[in-house]
């Protein structure tokens, strides 16, 4: 399935070097006014070849929309956009039709689909499926504003980097506004330097390194989710993890609180008016599967990218031997940077949804 959502729904389509991939999104509200500025600047965030963090291959990633909107305004109908590939080099991946990338879906695809796959530039695997991902995100992100609801993600770390975390309680507006608009997104800046040695050195060893993106949702108003299937972590959880490359996901304290007493891991109840609130946020905002109306904070940990110009081993599943394979092409040292406004994009479609089931949107 390449198709998420219940209440606004998408479905991704494409190749990475296809003529190009897009996204139909079902359900939307009709009369949304749309700012194109704003898609476009999310798009350009997370679009390649503009930065040595990432692959050289250029893509302007303009979506094209194609039904669903009239003068800027969204119509009720389903809205679709194509965003064209025009940089594609399908050459690069001769060598690798029948010797799978050690660390890619490769091999599983193969399987899968009894070799009918396209594997060039990674086919439907592709990190590059995640531009529709972003396009979505871009419009249900100002639905939310509408609402009052803040999306923004930071870099949280690169290899054994790290950034400062997000306050779990109080986000200011401006660190948001700041953070949305960055191709690096950091809380603490003077860390860029430090992390951007570290990509370079494993770029010119032909080598990757991965690493966590850290997003908070603010002004999720209390309520929303329900308890086992349909709780906001599962919700959460299962758009991230059809980002390429995400292997890991954790909400508030996360793995943390397992080191954690009762009395330590509690977040205390108090009135702020006639508000309730948490002094502290190890919950993450998110309490029996529902909604505290705390900021609800989760971190999302990305494996390097595979594609590495080291030689590696693998196997020729054409001849039935052992062999070694030597990978071309242009890839990502580091996917983190331009994974931040992805991740962006998965926590509002899912707010989206959220809000939309229990009539908050």
């Amino acid at each position: 399935m390449s198709s998420w959502g219940s209440a606004v729904k998408i479905s991704v389509f494409g190749e990475s070097h296809g003529k190009g991939i897009g996204v139909v999104i079902d359900g939307l509200p009709a009369g949304v006014p749309l700012d194109m500025d704003k898609i476009y600047m999310q798009m350009s965030r997370r679009a390649p070849g503009k930065d040595k963090t990432a692959t050289p291959r250029l893509e302007k990633d303009i979506p094209d929309i194609i039904s669903g909107v009239l003068d800027n305004k969204t119509t009720g109908a389903p809205l679709c956009a194509v965003i064209s590939n025009t940089n594609t080099r399908s050459g690069d991946y001769g060598n690798i039709m029948s010797c799978p990338r050690p660390g890619h879906a490769d091999f599983t695809g193969n399987i899968r689909y009894n070799g009918f796959n396209d594997i060039s530039g990674g086919g439907h695997f592709s990190g590059r499926l995640t531009a529709p991902i972003v396009f979505a995100g871009a419009v249900c992100r100002q639905i939310l504003e509408k609402k009052g609801l803040r999306i923004a993600a930071h870099i949280a770390s690169i290899g054994n980097i790290c950034d400062s975390r997000f306050d779990p309680v109080n986000i200011p507006d401006e660190l948001c506004d700041r953070l949305n608009v960055s191709t690096f997104a950091l809380i603490d800046e003077s860390k860029e330097t430090e992390m951007r040695e570290l990509v370079e050195e494993c770029r010119m060893s032909l080598d990757s390194i991965g690493g966590t993106v850290e997003c908070a949702v603010k002004g999720m108003p209390a309520g929303a989710g329900s308890p086992m299937f349909y709780g906001i972590e599962g919700v959460i959880s299962s758009i991230v993890f059809g980002i390429p490359a995400v292997k890991g996901i954790e909400f508030g304290a996360g793995f943390a609180a397992s080191e954690m007493r009762g009395s330590e891991n509690n977040d205390e109840f108090y009135y702020d008016g006639d508000t309730v609130k948490t002094r502290t946020n190890n919950h993450g905002g998110i309490l029996g599967g529902i909604s505290s109306g705390m900021p609800v904070i989760f971190r999302a940990a990305l494996k390097p990218t595979p594609s590495i110009g080291r030689k590696q081993k693998t196997v020729d599943l054409v001849k039935h031997e052992n062999t070694e394979l030597e990978i071309h092409g242009r890839h990502d040292p580091c996917i983190v940077p331009r994974a931040v406004p992805v991740i962006e994009a998965a926590a509002a479609i899912a707010v989206v949804n959220l809000l939309a089931q229990v009539n908050m949107l």
